[in-house]
């Protein structure tokens, strides 16, 4: 068979002449470090292209996104997500949004329907050619698969059936465009909803929300924006369907020990692994993207702990053959102090002046900081591992030589106005956590301490004593990996793309807000890397390097944490978008569109072929040397 070997979303190509037709080959970085590159049966290349055309309105494209996801207030969304284009325009004549329509630009949607054309015109390659490519090279379904999604991935719908919910029944409060109708039309219904009990972190009285369940409920978040769309597309295609596939969808919204009181999650996703095993007569493969992966990692412990899941110590070895952990916030991300201290982020910060008014007239900071708050499972990925891995007053293990403004200082305050009555000092992000407490209400730090922790064991008899405790579940710096020396762990993650790292921040001002603070989105310095109050940092555009990087290349290195070996490799992938696609291509390193690059597909099948260990490491980044900067030895470990 002619193989060509091509760097994927560039038009470069190698023909190669080899006779091995069938044998798997190892995916490898070749010319600069850290590309990807794969072998791709010449007679499915043309199914891999990209059609680069010009375009009059490919600037515009930026100003019309923000403005619509502002609109629409898709807050979490934009959270968790590069929210660039949530909205398939070519449906949206069709809803019954006057009040929306009444305060759009008349221009409004004449431009947002041509750049949705151009969309289409300008980026064309086949999602299935991936796992055309996989089969052709030997590859087909071996393990059961599992799929665990991240945060926005997972749909919610009413099941309410008390009056005020009847007309939302079996509609999709979060992940639809019923949530699009309720949020605009009836938002103080649809916050009602949305929102969880203050007191008991479950369903308000009255209210009945669940996560969608099947495939239907992560592939697509809203008509005409995919998540795992391409990957069951692929998986399809080297066999996979119902039978040995499954998404694991939860309430995102939960305290991770809630999602097993209420909906007995976890009981539910320990039998169907077992199922799948026994009927596959081979140990399942879990995919986790993104928050899934701190949701798994806390599976790992209750699943083994009596009074939990009764596993016991050998059930991870008997039924998980790999973990492929992909994006996963492991330490938590930046954003997650910011967005329930004054319900900001990036993402708003920076949105132009008619965007912001469109944000404040549908769900303003104080409504938004409500929301994140009512949602404790958002909180789980507020940073872990204090100064040693998110800085000092004065350091930080990510700060790059000669960088003028240190990560350290997590949350800075520029020195209020001659009118204003308060002065803030600088805060690391261990001393961030209470500031937000005295900020916020007292259930919500009730909640939180009470669910999470942030710290970090420097022993292992720290450690052993941790495995009992399920608030340190979510946290693989004061617990263990489980007791399964063949488990294979691959984190596949993006790298290169800006993110948020620290914040400036000041008194606020306004006579009607109840918050005190607010990001100061009038500060910005070329020379210290901020902008709008909000300085940049590295990883996939939502989740930190540091966070998603540091537990694969160093922290699960340490016996303490790995005790029985579990084998780690790191795939990263820098994040080389293509400009004339929204989504970024098939080359994209951002967090939630990676789930559609083409490398990321093909190492997935061929871990759930069997042929992961084809795969080499490959790190493109920094990360090694912000690992061993972090002040965490190993208990044999010499350090001063």
């Amino acid at each position: 068979m002619n193989v060509i070997r091509r760097r994927l979303g560039h038009g470069e190509k190698e023909e190669d002449d080899s006779s091995q037709e069938d044998s798997p080959r190892p995916i490898t970085p070749e010319g600069d470090a850290g590309r990807d590159y794969k072998l791709v049966p010449a007679k499915h290349l043309s199914a891999l292209k990209i059609k680069r055309n010009s375009s009059k309105g490919n600037k515009r494209r930026f100003a019309w996104v923000f403005i619509l996801g502002g609109l629409f207030g898709l807050l979490v969304a934009a959270y968790f997500a590069n929210n660039s284009d949530l909205i398939d325009i070519a449906s949206f004549a069709d809803l019954s949004l006057e009040p929306l329509l009444d305060v759009l630009p008349s221009a409004f949607l004449k431009e947002a329907r041509e750049f949705q054309r151009h969309e289409k015109e300008t980026v064309a390659y086949d999602s299935f050619a991936v796992g055309l490519a996989a089969q052709a090279d030997g590859i087909n379904a071996s393990h059961p698969v599992v799929m665990i999604p991240g945060v926005i991935s997972t749909g919610l719908e009413s099941w309410g059936t008390e009056e005020t919910s009847r007309q939302y029944f079996r509609k999709r409060l979060w992940g639809s465009w019923s949530m699009m109708r309720a949020l605009v039309m009836d938002k103080t219904s649809w916050k009602r909803h949305i929102m969880l009990d203050e007191v008991t972190g479950l369903d308000p009285p009255g209210i009945k929300l669940r996560a969608a369940q099947g495939f239907d409920a992560t592939d697509f978040f809203i008509t005409g924006y995919w998540i795992w769309n391409k990957i069951l597309e692929n998986l399809a295609t080297i066999g996979y369907d119902p039978t040995n596939a499954f998404t694991a969808a939860y309430d995102w919204r939960l305290a991770y020990a809630d999602l097993e009181v209420r909906d007995q999650y976890f009981t539910r996703l320990k039998m169907h692994i077992e199922l799948a095993v026994r009927i596959q007569g081979k140990k399942a493969v879990l995919l986790s993207h993104s928050m899934g992966s701190q949701v798994l990692y806390y599976f790992l412990h209750w699943v083994e702990e009596k009074g939990h899941g009764n596993g016991g110590s050998t059930w991870v070895e008997d039924n998980i053959d790999s973990w492929i952990n992909i994006s996963g916030c492991m330490l938590g991300t930046a954003k997650g102090l910011p967005a329930v201290l004054s319900g900001e982020m990036r993402d708003t910060a920076q949105l132009n002046a008619f965007a912001v008014y469109g944000l404040e007239k549908f769900l303003g900071r104080q409504e938004r900081a409500d929301i994140f708050r009512a949602m404790p499972g958002i909180s789980s990925m507020i940073p872990i591992g204090g100064e040693a891995i998110w800085g000092n007053a004065t350091w930080a293990p990510d700060d790059k030589p000669g960088q003028e403004a240190s990560y350290g200082p997590f949350i800075r305050f520029r020195h209020p106005g001659e009118n204003a009555t308060t002065s803030y000092a600088n805060l690391t992000v261990p001393a961030a956590l209470p500031f937000v407490f005295g900020e916020t209400e007292d259930w919500f730090k009730k909640m939180i301490t009470r669910s999470y922790s942030h710290g970090v064991a420097h022993t292992k008899a720290e450690v052993d004593k941790n495995q009992k405790l399920p608030n340190k579940w979510i946290n693989p710096l004061e617990t263990r990996l489980p007791f399964a020396p063949n488990l294979k762990i691959y984190c596949f993650y993006g790298v290169g793309k800006p993110t948020e790292r620290a914040y400036v921040y000041r008194a606020d001002t306004d006579p009607f807000s109840k918050l005190n603070v607010s990001i100061d989105t009038s500060y910005s310095s070329v020379e210290h890397d901020i902008d709008r109050g909000v300085l940049m940092g590295e990883g996939d555009g939502t989740v930190n390097l540091i966070s998603m990087g540091y537990m694969c290349s160093r922290g699960w290195k340490m016996k303490r944490y790995n005790p029985a070996g579990a084998k780690i490799k790191v795939f990263e992938m820098p994040h080389e978008p293509d400009r004339f696609s929204a989504r970024g291509g098939p080359n994209t390193g951002d967090h939630v569109d990676i789930l559609g690059r083409s490398s990321l597909n093909d190492l997935i099948l061929r871990v759930a072929g069997g042929k992961g260990d084809m795969i080499m490491e490959t790190i493109s980044s920094d990360i090694l040397e912000y690992a061993k900067r972090v002040p965490i030895y190993d208990d044999d470990e010499k350090h001063t």
